[in-house]
């Protein structure tokens, strides 16, 4: 389905819901954080930086994220994240 759609579906499920699609429930606090560093247009190398973490690890983080909220790129993990309420 296209992320639209996902989000769409994501959006009618209460956060937490134990049917909710696409993982939204698993993302980590430290996921989170990372989301919304990405979402300000921070690079991997800066977000590394602010949270003390290596350009490599947040890169892991965010093929994580990816993976549980469906999505292919930042844009779309942003889309996804915001539609949701994953972030403000």
């Amino acid at each position: 389905a296209p992320i639209g759609s996902a989000a769409a579906r994501m959006h009618r499920r209460p956060p937490g819901s134990p049917s909710h699609p696409g993982g939204y429930r698993e993302l980590s606090g430290r996921e989170v954080e990372v989301l919304r560093l990405v979402a300000e247009g921070q690079s991997n190398k800066a977000i590394g930086v602010s949270m003390g973490l290596s350009a490599l690890t947040v890169k892991s983080h965010l093929a994580r994220i990816a993976r549980k909220l469906g999505t292919g790129d930042r844009a779309g993990m942003v889309a996804v994240a915001l539609r949701t309420g994953i972030i403000h």
